[in-house]
């Protein structure tokens, strides 16, 4: 069973790892385009901060969830964009205060949660740990953003264990997605760990396969490189497929990145 206590104190070291990227940048910076089609630098803080405040409302007050997600629908499907939009028209020191106040605040809801209870959520209801394990995922994907933008390089570190488990476990929801049915057998994923160590998911008698690094599983998963951009190998049809449309995030498929885009 995954560690709440152990993934909030990760989720917190990946956030400041960004905080301490951007809280240096000049004011221009911020507007700075980033490898997500009309989203600058401050799109991206502006959207880890707007996701976490729905998360708290999901945390701390879930009674008050259903008339979030009526507000969200009275937006339409493009209610994400317009969050990031309208954080990004923050002057950058209030963009930045809101979402460590924001962050804070979700990481003390989340510890409040009684063990066993379930969340709502834009998809099926998750318990605390699989929140805060969802943010650590969307946190990396949005600071790898903004380390493109920027043109630097992240040392990966073992917090990329908690995405690389979160994504093997959202292998339906990708092909469910797609519209496809997902395989009925479990696949094998050997990822190179930082370190040199191996994480290990799923039978190790599978006949379908995947091995690689664990940056580039991660990065495949959250879309932030192209597939033919990583050195994941896939052993069997199911898994070759699985590839292509790989997806840890909620929301419709997304459109990726495109083959040599970072070369």
């Amino acid at each position: 069973m995954a560690d709440l206590g152990v993934i909030l104190g990760d989720l917190a070291a990946e956030t400041q790892t960004i905080d301490d990227v951007v809280a240096g940048l000049p004011a221009s910076d911020w507007a700075r385009p980033t490898p997500a089609e009309g989203w600058t630098i401050a799109h991206q803080i502006a959207h880890l901060a707007w996701t976490d405040e729905k998360s708290l409302i999901s945390a701390a007050h879930p009674e008050d969830w259903q008339g979030e997600v009526e507000k969200l629908l009275q937006i339409g499907e493009n209610y994400v964009d317009a969050g990031a939009a309208e954080g990004a028209e923050k002057a950058p020191r209030q963009l930045l205060a809101d979402w460590r106040t924001g962050r804070a605040a979700l990481a003390d809801a989340l510890a409040a949660v009684p063990e066993g209870q379930k969340l709502p959520w834009y998809g099926p209801p998750m318990s605390a740990a699989s929140m805060a394990t969802a943010r650590m995922m969307e946190t990396w994907a949005h600071g790898q953003d903004i380390f493109d933008a920027l043109g630097l390089v992240r040392e990966p570190t073992m917090r990329l264990w908690h995405i690389t488990r979160f994504g093997t476990r959202t292998r339906d929801f990708a092909f469910k997605l797609h519209s496809l049915a997902p395989p009925a057998e479990q696949f094998r994923v050997e990822l190179t760990a930082p370190d040199g160590s191996t994480w290990a998911f799923g039978p190790e008698d599978a006949e379908q396969r995947l091995t690689g690094s664990a940056v580039d599983f991660c990065l495949l998963i959250t879309q932030r490189r192209h597939r033919d951009d990583t050195d994941l190998v896939a052993t069997g049809d199911g898994v070759d497929e699985w590839l292509g449309i790989a997806q840890a995030f909620a929301g419709p498929p997304g459109a990726g990145r495109k083959p040599g885009q970072f070369a």
